[in-house]
């Protein structure tokens, strides 16, 4: 570490031998208390990187059953290469941030072209993929291959700033840089898949924001936070602003027996799936005015609504939305008033809507539309 990263972090070269000289006890912590989990029995780099992939933003609990479905599906990058993009949004369905699906997608198709579907070895290579940050080639790279990269995620974040009693922003620079410096300095050579998932373990097990297990801690001899009696208030963290609440009207629109459903654009939130048209209820409408201002904006749907669903609420990562869903009957369409440009729109029956990727929200009205 540089002098200056020690300074951000108020730690002397002192207490920066007596962190590494516990490193060993967290390895043996580690290799007591593990999980088991599917991804962590094998060191093949394509499934190393579905599970760091999935894991970003979501629980352990709920990425075991996506990955053993995924890996049942697409069990090698030139399966999921040449899968189409509705099947592979459709394996993702649920665990939100769909762009890491496309992404992936992208991936292994540049992959298969360019590295006859072998997971690239190099750094340069691999962090040059669609979706690959430091954070992801860190870790795959790390934990495949071998590779001495320090992975820093938030739960390693957390250790480390617990570790150094760190009063500010872990996330804020220049206590970010000297905190990736201390997950670097901390990495024994040549045991980099072993010491990046013992941090993280550590992290997702004991070190947890709001109760940490200091007791049982192989760190807790260094770690300033324990010595403070209250580690629960590192680190630091800047207040989060109020999280945003959209009414969202849906229209249900039914003609002989088949019902309107249209994609969203391949970019941005929900990329790629499909879903019931409708939109935001913008100040001084009500769901139903807004139902048909956005049918005829967005595809010149004229529609007769003939009763409401239950109002279904689901949380994002950034905000929130209230669903307002309306079963409708089809009057006419006249595709050519649309102002929104050329959007890509189906009807199906009905029975065959679980085929296609949809946003959980969308699910959820299914579910009260399926009771009746």
């Amino acid at each position: 570490m540089t002098a200056g990263e020690l300074a951000a972090l108020g730690l002397s070269p002192a207490a920066l031998a007596d962190l590494k000289a516990a490193v060993p006890a967290l390895h043996r912590w580690y290799r007591a208390h593990a999980r088991d989990l599917p991804w962590r029995r094998t060191r093949n780099p394509y499934a190393v990187w579905i599970s760091e992939a999935m894991l970003q933003q979501t629980r352990v609990a709920a990425v075991v059953p996506y990955f053993e479905r995924w890996m049942a599906l697409f069990p090698t990058v030139r399966a999921l290469a040449e899968a189409d993009e509705i099947a592979v949004l459709r394996a993702w369905e649920g665990l939100g941030y769909y762009a890491r699906a496309r992404n992936l997608h992208r991936a292994a198709r540049e992959v298969a072209a360019r590295f006859g579907g072998r997971v690239p070895e190099q750094h340069e290579d691999f962090r040059a993929l669609p979706g690959v940050g430091p954070y992801t080639a860190a870790a795959v790279l790390s934990l495949a291959f071998g590779r001495d990269l320090a992975v820093v995620d938030g739960n390693v974040r957390r250790v480390l700033a617990r570790l150094t009693a760190l009063a500010s922003d872990p996330r804020r620079r220049p206590q970010a840089t000297a905190l990736e410096g201390l997950a670097r300095e901390l990495l024994p050579a040549g045991t980099a898949a072993l010491h990046n998932q013992a941090v993280m373990e550590l992290g997702a097990t004991l070190c947890s924001p709001r109760s940490p297990g200091c007791p049982d801690c192989p760190l807790q001899g260094p770690c300033r936070a324990a010595a403070s009696g209250s580690p629960e208030q590192y680190p630091l963290r800047t207040p989060r602003n109020a999280v945003p609440h959209y009414r969202v009207s849906l229209g249900l629109v039914f003609r002989n027996g088949r019902i309107f459903i249209d994609r969203r654009p391949s970019h941005g939130l929900l990329g790629g799936l499909w879903e019931f048209p409708g939109g935001k209820v913008e100040e001084g409408e009500n769901p139903e005015e807004a139902l048909h201002r956005e049918l005829r904006e967005e595809f010149g749907l004229r529609v007769e609504p003939e009763g409401a669903l239950p109002q279904v609420r689901h949380a994002y990562s950034h905000f929130r939305v209230t669903l307002y869903p309306h079963l409708c009957r089809f009057l006419d369409m006249d595709p050519g008033r649309c102002a929104e440009g050329e959007r890509e729109w189906l009807w199906v029956d009905p029975a065959d809507l679980p085929r296609y990727p949809m946003p959980r929200a969308n699910r959820k009205v299914l579910e009260h539309l399926a009771r009746g």
